[in-house]
């Protein structure tokens, strides 16, 4: 059965690949999925492409191959692969490969996938690799993409939970002496480091869209600050898209509200401020902490994998 926030494919893997006496028996693979084999055999086939009989054989010699590579006997891989022979072993190897299993070629001459309508291959004794299919047309973009959105998201869950701290709290000095970037000015309260966390993309917007210098001043309560963060993100969001979209990454502005004025990127922009977030992020749940705010709930949970879990894992 299984359990709230498991992944049920994973489940039918784990069914699939069991290692047990008679794991290669659909029988077997369907009772450790809670499932008859019937229902097994569909769900399997309707998640991966493929019967699990199928998957467990391919894997399994995937496995073989990567053995043989690195050094293991014939003998030894084609009992782990549950042949009941090794010349039964060799004849399913060669029909898969293309060669005999001494003739396997060092690790480095040849990978060890077969031909697979899942993208599910045997990667390391404790990783599965699941190949996406075709290159996105901009793979290391919906990585930044991921990694942006969950920013603005993290923030906003830290500017909620923050609503629940009393002023005194907010205000309270947990840092003496303590500064992110020497030219941002102290940070040593929760409420220094929320409003950062909130209002500092807005000066960057303003470059990049050429608008006025924003207003950067009160209110400062968390409420407030959450509002304003939600517009900021709506906006930081769209700029981000459309920078991408653009290929403008190497385009660059120049700021002269600095002294000089100053020319940059807006490649650094956006690792600058991804950088510097992150950092401020954790401190204000260290800080949220020492108020006796709940850090472990969900919701605060600072790993950018469990938040695009919790947000369905669609596109970035």
């Amino acid at each position: 059965m299984t359990e709230p926030g498991r992944d049920r494919i994973r489940d039918l893997l784990d069914a699939v690949l069991a290692e047990d006496d008679g794991g290669a028996r659909l029988e077997r693979m369907a009772a450790a999925a809670y499932s008859s084999p019937f229902h097994f055999t569909r769900q399997v086939r309707r998640a991966t492409g493929e019967p699990p009989v199928a998957l467990r054989r391919r894997v399994l010699l995937e496995r073989a191959a990567w053995k043989l590579q690195r050094g293991a006997s014939v003998t030894e891989v084609a009992l782990e692969a549950g042949y009941e022979s090794v010349d039964g072993f060799a004849r399913a190897y060669a029909r898969a490969f293309g060669y005999a299993p001494s003739a396997t070629p060092s690790r480095g001459e040849r990978g060890h996938w077969l031909p697979a309508p899942n993208g599910i291959h045997f990667h390391s004794p404790t990783v599965l690799y699941v190949d996406a299919g075709e290159p996105a047309e901009h793979p290391a973009g919906e990585v930044v993409a991921l990694m942006v959105r969950h920013d603005l998201a993290d923030i906003d869950a830290l500017l909620a939970a923050a609503e629940e701290v009393s002023d005194e709290e907010l205000r309270r000095e947990r840092a003496p002496g303590h500064e992110v970037l020497s030219w941002s000015g102290p940070e040593t309260t929760l409420l220094d480091v929320l409003v950062h966390l909130a209002l500092d993309k807005l000066p960057w917007l303003a470059s990049i869209e050429g608008a006025d210098e924003p207003d950067l001043g009160p209110p400062h309560d968390p409420a407030s600050l959450r509002a304003r963060h939600a517009d900021v993100a709506a906006r930081w969001l769209a700029t981000y898209r459309d920078i991408d979209r653009r290929g403008a990454w190497g385009d660059r502005v120049v700021d002269a509200i600095c002294d000089p004025p100053e020319s940059f990127l807006l490649s650094q922009i956006l690792a600058h401020t991804l950088t510097f977030s992150a950092h401020r992020r954790q401190l204000a749940r260290w800080m949220l902490r020492q108020a006796g705010v709940d850090v472990a709930d969900p919701s605060l949970d600072p790993d950018p994998i469990t938040w695009h879990r919790r947000a369905g894992g669609g596109e970035p």
